[in-house]
Formats: C-alpha cells, sequence, structure tokens
C-alpha cells in the first residue's frame, strides 16, 4: 500500500533530523570541539600545573588570540602551552635554539617534531621574551 510515500519521506526526514539534533547535544555535553582558548593567567597556570605537576609560573606571557603561551618559574624554566585540538599541549624549552623574533611575534620550536612550531603574538612583550630566552641553556 503505497497510498502515501511523501508522508514516509517526512517521517523520515524528521527523525533524521531529531537524530542530528540529539547528536549535537551530545558533543556539547561531552564537551567536544568548540573554539578553546586561555581564558587568563590563572588558566595558564592550571594548564602548566596540570601539563608539569608543581610548575609555579612567576612570568606568564599570553598570545593575544589565547591560542598560546609562555611561562616562566622562579628556577628559569620555560614552559609553552600551545593549543592541540580541543586541549592544550605543554613541553618545557631547552634553549633558545629554537627561537625567533619578528617584530611582535615570537616563534618557537621546542625541538620535539611531534609538538611543532609555534608563532605567539606577545605584542611589546615578545622582544622582552626573546632576550630572555637567549639565556636558556647557560644554567648547567
Amino acid at each position: 500500500m503505497l497510498a502515501l510515500p511523501g508522508a514516509a519521506v517526512a517521517i523520515q526526514a524528521a527523525v533524521s533530523f531529531i537524530l542530528i539534533i540529539g547528536l549535537y547535544h551530545l558533543a556539547r555535553a561531552m564537551q567536544l570541539g568548540g573554539d578553546v582558548r586561555i581564558r587568563d593567567e590563572a588558566h595558564a597556570r592550571e594548564l602548566a600545573d596540570a601539563a608539569i605537576s608543581g610548575f609555579a609560573p612567576q612570568d606568564i606571557a599570553l598570545d593575544r588570540a589565547r591560542i598560546g603561551a609562555l611561562l616562566r618559574d622562579a628556577n628559569g624554566r620555560v614552559l609553552v602551552l600551545r593549543r592541540h585540538g580541543s586541549h592544550f599541549a605543554a613541553r618545557l624549552l631547552p634553549d633558545h635554539a629554537g627561537v625567533r623574533l619578528d617584530r611582535q611575534f615570537l616563534t618557537l620550536t621546542p625541538g620535539e617534531p611531534r609538538f611543532g612550531t609555534i608563532t605567539l603574538e606577545l605584542g611589546p612583550e615578545a622582544q622582552a621574551w626573546a632576550a630572555s630566552l637567549r639565556r636558556l641553556g647557560d644554567r648547567a
């Protein structure tokens, strides 16, 4: 009995729409995707402590877009934070070999291929950070 083929198509479309909305809400509840940014210095501190337990930054420089940050602790260690998907990755900078300054942009390559290179827009702070990073590796 094919009296209402249009009704069957409409029902199928409605069920598909409801399932799509359900998947959207499930993804939101699981906090998947989205535009993840470092909210503020306190958030950067939390991310640093999660990456390296006990890392207590004294100096913090946030990227203008809040996708990365530089953090220095009392021992002079510098941690680089960068967005990696919907999370953040962190690495200690071993030396200044992978540091490049271009006006207000600081490009960092920690030396680990999986971490990659990140360019941070630090504004006027970029020059001061670049100068201080030249001393990395001298503390042995």
